[in-house]
């Protein structure tokens, strides 16, 4: 038995308008989810570098204490060489001052040291939250690509267009934010990231 490839086309166009809604579904779902796969490793990507940034501040806040201890220390120790060089001989003196000079840049090297370390603290709390930032967008892409998708199998079941056409609002929404931390737009919802945060 030949089938002819125009009857093949003829049936197709017989075909309700619901009988398309399926394969729209479905393909729109393949995109979806492509899409937020490929969010889904930048996400990733950034989230490790947040950690990275938050365990470096940590690591240059504690060192920052270190050398502020330090510097306490020496400046500490340093008054009471003055204190103790008032108190003895003469032909003392000078091996106080000796010791109260070490101490003094002593403490002038942790406090220049500290303040290193509190600007680099202060880059990494920048890092963190230019990173976080991003983390939003992906957040939020990926919360709507799943409304989107749970709509979709909701009209696909439902045999609904119009439950379809809503759909591509959140699926809109969230793409434009997955391409947002994907480009490095600027575009955050902050009040919509505070209520769900």
């Amino acid at each position: 038995m030949d089938i002819n490839p125009l009857d093949a086309i003829e049936t197709q166009e017989k075909k309700p308008k619901s009988a398309w809604l399926n394969p729209a579904v479905a393909i729109t779902v393949a995109l979806l989810a492509t899409f937020m796969g490929i969010c889904k490793v930048k996400d990733d990507n950034i989230v490790q570098a947040m950690q990275q940034a938050q365990a470096d501040k940590i690591d240059h806040w504690g060192f920052y204490q270190a050398r502020n201890l330090r510097e306490e220390l020496a400046k500490a120790t340093a008054v009471q060489l003055r204190l103790q060089a008032a108190t003895v001989a003469p032909q003392y003196q000078p091996a106080y001052q000796e010791q109260i000079d070490v101490y003094e840049k002593l403490a002038r090297e942790q406090g220049q040291k500290k303040e290193e370390l509190k600007v680099l603290a202060e880059k990494d709390q920048i890092t963190y939250d230019a990173l976080n930032f991003h983390d939003d967008q992906f957040d939020l892409s990926d919360a709507m690509l799943a409304v989107a998708i749970s709509l979709l199998a909701v009209a696909s079941l439902t045999q609904l267009w119009w439950l379809y056409a809503i759909s591509l609002v959140p699926a809109g929404f969230g793409v434009l934010m997955g391409l947002s931390g994907l480009i490095g737009w600027g575009i955050h919802p902050d009040a919509l990231i505070k209520l769900l945060s």
